[in-house]
């Protein structure tokens, strides 16, 4: 793998988790404990949100590409660079598609709409389903790979994140339907989520340079 090809896998995730920090923190009327962070890409300055999905998915992709020529023997050569790629390809679906306002944001919108608004945002709510469960898939894959060379505490680490994906992905979409107890908490589950998949593939990466690196 290039050099460029690590930076992109790195670089990647920070990306994404600083940019959805600053928006949260600077937009009138959004709670980021409440609000998911898809809905930053409604409004004025949407498109901020919206460039974040589309630049770190085409760093990801690129990522996914390298590791899959990098991974030639073992369990899970294919499929987990695969499932990465799934990954970035959904944020790159998440950034062409914008999703339906939820949970009250933009200001004066609905808690829920009683449909889709629109076809655009079916499709966004359907590559981020995907992309989810794909880097939940990775992190099942990885971890067999790792535990296959005993390497349990990488093993370990990503069967974990799997967990926290899987856990608060079910409680965040619970929250975002507006279940009573959990919808207050709905941005905070899903930031537990996405953050807990960036740091996994973020590490990754630099388990993947670290080897590779020994190699030559």
């Amino acid at each position: 793998m290039s050099k460029a090809t690590f930076i992109c896998g790195i670089a990647a995730g920070p990306l994404f988790v600083l940019s959805f920090l600053i928006q949260g923190s600077v937009r009138n009327g959004y709670d980021p404990l409440r609000h998911p962070v898809s809905s930053l890409a409604l409004g004025d300055h949407g498109w901020v949100q919206s460039a974040t999905f589309l630049a770190t998915g085409a760093l990801t992709t690129v990522f996914a590409v390298g590791l899959r020529r990098n991974l030639r023997s073992g369990p899970g050569r294919s499929w987990g660079p695969s499932l990465v790629g799934v990954w970035a390809l959904g944020l790159v679906g998440a950034g062409l598609f914008t999703t339906d306002p939820v949970s009250g944001y933009p200001a004066g919108s609905p808690d829920l709409l009683p449909a889709y608004g629109s076809t655009q945002a079916a499709l966004h709510d359907a590559v981020s389903l995907v992309a989810f469960v794909a880097i939940l898939g990775a992190c099942i894959v990885f971890a067999r790979r790792f535990a296959a060379a005993n390497r349990r505490g990488w093993a370990l680490y990503s069967a974990a994140t799997a967990i926290v994906v899987l856990v608060t992905l079910g409680l965040s979409n619970a929250a975002f339907a507006q279940s009573p107890n959990l919808v207050a908490f709905g941005g905070l589950f899903q930031r537990i989520m996405i953050v807990a998949a960036w740091s996994w593939l973020t590490l990754l990466t630099q388990d993947v340079k670290s080897r590779a690196r020994r190699v030559t």
